[in-house]
């Protein structure tokens, strides 16, 4: 098959159903062909966008805090990350998502088309030698890649000059995509706070900079095929994960019953509007 073709299948076997109702958040109905094209486009155009890849807990923060469900409402693309919510988008609403759109393989993919086409791309968050590690591996991976800069978090609250720094910083280093790795949910509140400062796709990929600099295992195929990653991540992060899933998982269950079953309605409009910025750094 010549390149063209396979390019021309890949396009054909997109899916973009828009943006669907779980639980009160507006998550998209994609695949990963869908969205990587997306983000390439806004990237290759210079738009701004935001970008963010939820599971479970991700959807829950937003269930629990109408300010933060405002943020996520109010994120560009919201990608369909864990099979719990891809289960739900078919479900309720026959999407037929044939998987789920994990946010360190989407990371991957978009930086095989960055390479591929010259777009180069920014690492934010984390600490300085998880970067200098992902990084390598990128380059690695992708020789054509374009890494235009690194920027390591401060891990504390910024001052809105501070922000401003940040954001010029990027643009000077003629990035088209900026990954974020803040963790959940501080990397949604930065990439729809940032989205208006700068001209290019932000992505939140929460644990794909420690995947892919070396510093924590892949869930096995098989497990995350069956939505089971969640056990997975508990047995290697038990102090911190543990409270998080079992607390959580269960109540995602539960009111996705009343959302099928039509027991309760979930509003995204119910939503609060912040009122000032967070600015994490």
């Amino acid at each position: 098959m010549s390149v063209t073709a396979s390019v021309d299948l890949k396009r054909c076997s997109m899916i973009d159903k828009g943006k669907k109702n779980v639980l009160g958040i507006l998550v998209n109905a994609v695949n990963y062909e869908a969205a990587v094209s997306k983000i390439i486009a806004a990237a290759s155009a210079g738009k701004p966008m935001s970008v963010s890849a939820l599971a479970v807990h991700g959807v829950m923060t937003g269930v629990l805090d109408s300010t933060h469900r405002y943020r996520i409402n109010h994120i560009d693309l919201v990608l369909p990350d864990g099979q719990p919510v891809r289960w739900a988008l078919n479900w309720l609403y026959h999407t037929e998502l044939p998987d789920r759109v994990c946010g360190p393989n989407a990371m991957l993919q978009i930086c095989e088309r960055a390479a591929e086409e010259g777009l180069p791309i920014y690492l934010y968050g984390s600490q300085a030698s998880v970067l200098e590690a992902l990084s390598r591996n990128l380059c690695q991976r992708f020789p054509k890649l374009i890494i235009a800069g690194t920027q390591p978090s401060k891990f504390r609250h910024v001052s809105p000059q501070e922000k401003q720094e940040i954001a010029q910083q990027i643009r000077n280093s003629g990035a088209a995509i900026t990954f974020v790795g803040l963790g959940c949910p501080r990397q949604e509140v930065w990439a729809y706070e940032y989205r208006d400062d700068l001209s290019m796709p932000l992505i939140a990929v929460g644990a794909a900079y420690d995947f892919h600099a070396g510093n924590l295992a892949k869930s096995p195929d098989f497990l995350s095929k069956i939505g089971l990653e969640w056990l997975f991540r508990m047995i290697k992060e038990p102090r911190r994960l543990w409270q998080r899933y079992v607390f959580l998982n269960p109540l995602y269950i539960w009111l996705f019953l009343l959302q099928a079953l039509k027991i309760k309605q979930f509003d995204p409009t119910d939503a609060t509007q912040p009122v000032e910025e967070v600015l994490y750094g």
